[in-house]
């Protein structure tokens, strides 16, 4: 093994790029700006001028360094094949063999979500188990999904996918991918809102401080809560139920030792992970009933640390 690495996480708007060691050690990170124009023509060449430009300031030599992992806002087989990036401008095309070219370098890529799974279990909340799923609740459900320390993609890249689980029949409202009832849709920060205006709607009448907000977020939801306003717990219970039965859904697909939940909403803290994990054992089977809920610890970092773990495999 040598003894440096590089990890990419790539998104729309910013990429952020890590120096590590491949015993783990961040030594260095740094962002350049995503340039998407032209169908993000230049988004691959300005990632390899960047490790070009840290490697001459470090003085390191190319012969020192294992490889570059990279995570990608879409999907990515396992051959580090992008299956359509619209955000970035990109079609079908293996960015790993690109970047190859480009830097000359070893390149493997993933999904950024599977890929920030990846990060969280080699060095953050999910350390010492080998089956992982990441579960990241922000504006909407991300996810990804660990076997036996691999990521797994799936034929076209799409394994993961959790935000867009069938969860309720009779939804109006259209989820973000062109769907209705989707598990995104009450399991996130804008879900927890949506759910909270529409038990107001129902209740109207009822003495709660979720009223008094003159635009209601999901953190007011879970402080009144703490607080033991009825409203609130009412909707964290909702929220529980249905995301709690989401997760039990995919623990008897892929039966992992943890869910390691991340995300801004994981802020919320106890209350949340001890509404989730209830709901969790009442509706899972027997044998994944005791699956464990850890919280995530990279933050933001996840990504570029599962970007050096692709490359270590």
């Amino acid at each position: 093994m040598k003894k440096y690495a590089f990890g990419v996480d790539l998104g729309g708007t910013t990429v952020k790029m890590g120096l590590f060691e491949t015993n783990g050690d961040l030594l260095d990170t740094w962002e350049i700006p995503t340039r998407t124009e032209n169908d993000g023509e230049n988004i691959l060449p300005d990632i390899a001028a960047a490790v070009e430009k840290k490697l001459a300031e470090k003085e390191i030599s190319k012969l020192d360094v294992e490889g570059i992992g990279i995570g990608v806002p879409g999907p990515v087989g396992s051959d580090g094949t992008v299956y359509k990036c619209v955000n970035l401008g990109w079609d079908i095309f293996n960015v790993a063999q690109r970047m190859e070219t480009l830097t000359g370098l070893k390149t493997k890529a993933g999904n950024d979500a599977n890929v920030a799974a990846l990060g969280e279990m080699w060095q953050g909340g999910g350390r010492g188990y080998k089956n992982i799923v990441m579960v990241t609740l922000g504006t909407g459900v991300g996810g990804g999904i660990i076997i036996n320390e691999h990521i797994l993609a799936g034929a076209t890249g799409a394994a993961g996918e959790i935000g867009h689980i069938p969860m309720l029949d009779d939804e109006e409202e259209q989820c973000g991918c062109g769907k209705k009832g989707c598990l995104e849709q009450y399991g996130s920060a804008t879900g927890v809102v949506t759910l909270a205006k529409r038990y107001l709607a129902a209740h109207e009448g009822q003495e709660t401080k979720l009223s008094s907000f003159e635009k209601l977020t999901a953190k007011d939801v879970f402080d009144c809560a703490k607080e033991d306003d009825a409203a609130a717990l009412a909707v964290v219970e909702q929220f529980g139920q249905l995301l709690g039965k989401g997760l039990a859904s995919i623990a008897c697909v892929v039966n992992p030792e943890a869910f390691v939940v991340g995300g801004g909403l994981s802020k919320a803290g106890d209350i949340l992970m001890e509404v989730v994990r209830k709901y969790f054992r009442q509706y899972a089977f027997h044998a994944s009933r005791e699956t464990e809920f850890k919280a995530a610890t990279l933050s933001n970092n996840a990504g570029i640390y599962g970007g050096v773990r692709m490359v270590l495999e």
